[in-house]
């Protein structure tokens, strides 16, 4: 069954494309094949000794999977990318796309708990086999460590009293849906700012339950190892906690500090920035796709 077109509308398609600078006969990786609308694309610029091999720890990006001989599909998270292209037998690849981020079907499904929009279960699991969910964190959690998820993932002004409202609120009834949520924390909703407000939670949220930094970070260290000299590496990211670790890595080699250098000045870094700065969608796509707002995109070459 293909359900790519309802799935999701991939963002800057042209521009991750051009980006691979891709070989007809080279092997890529797409971490986030989603609806596989980029792998869609990637295929149709290889050649027929091309491979394509796509991520997703999702079980409903299956009903997506591309029949075709070039392809081939991994159910696992990117973060175990170096693992699994070894057990297939690739060393090494000459490009990777990571399109991060939820999909538009994931936000779409109600069951999965990424919306604001619908009433649910506060689920909020990429893949569904791990145990911790946004209701386990919100109901187990201590308050500082709340104040601090809502305050650096979600960059909430007020983290400190609404970690101490859940804390305290959860003591006489557990917080398992999002309406019993929406009634928790209402008091500190800003009158006219409930959807940027919630939408910045629910991150903070998402975030956490899916370790998204520590993957993300852990993923692009594993980049460096498995690029070819000249394999390019290509990043769209929708907020500054994704696009900062990116943006270091490229310019650094690292997430924190200063770039290393040799004896002789020379900067230690495995790959190089493609574009000094992120790329961003046009204005037609603006038109086209709300969700391109916030994408940048990221291109770094392994040296």
């Amino acid at each position: 069954m293909r359900m790519e077109h309802n799935y999701h509308v991939p963002v800057m398609l042209k521009e991750c494309i051009e980006a691979l600078a891709i070989k007809p006969a080279g092997v890529y990786v797409d971490v986030t094949f989603g609806g596989g609308g980029h792998s869609r694309a990637i295929l149709d610029c290889l050649g027929k000794d091309g491979v394509l091999i796509a991520f997703d720890q999702d079980p409903d990006a299956q009903q997506n999977k591309i029949e075709d001989p070039r392809f081939i599909f991994v159910d696992q998270n990117f973060g175990y990318l170096k693992n699994n292209l070894r057990l297939l037998g690739y060393q090494k690849v000459d490009g990777i796309l990571a399109d991060l981020g939820v999909s538009s079907h994931q936000f779409n499904e109600p069951a999965r708990g990424f919306s604001t929009r619908f009433e649910a279960d506060l689920d909020m699991r990429m893949d569904k086999q791990r145990p911790l969910t946004a209701a386990v964190v919100l109901n187990t959690y201590a308050e500082d460590k709340l104040h601090k998820i809502f305050g650096i993932y979600g960059e909430v002004k007020n983290a400190k009293s609404l970690a101490k409202t859940v804390a305290t609120s959860r003591m006489e009834k557990p917080i398992l849906t999002l309406a019993d949520f929406k009634k928790v924390i209402a008091a500190h909703i800003p009158k006219g700012k409930e959807n940027k407000y919630m939408a910045q939670v629910f991150q903070a949220l998402r975030i956490e339950v899916n370790a998204e930094i520590a993957v993300l970070e852990d993923f692009l260290t594993q980049t460096a190892d498995v690029l070819n000299p000249g394999g390019r590496l290509v990043v769209m990211s929708y907020h500054s906690l994704e696009d900062r670790p990116v943006k270091n890595f490229l310019a650094k080699g690292k997430f924190r500090g200063e770039v290393e250098k040799d004896f002789f000045g020379n900067e230690q870094k495995p790959l190089q920035a493609i574009n000094r700065k992120a790329i961003i969608a046009d204005t037609d796509e603006l038109a086209k796709n709300s969700r391109a707002r916030s994408a940048k995109l990221r291109i770094g070459e392994k040296l």
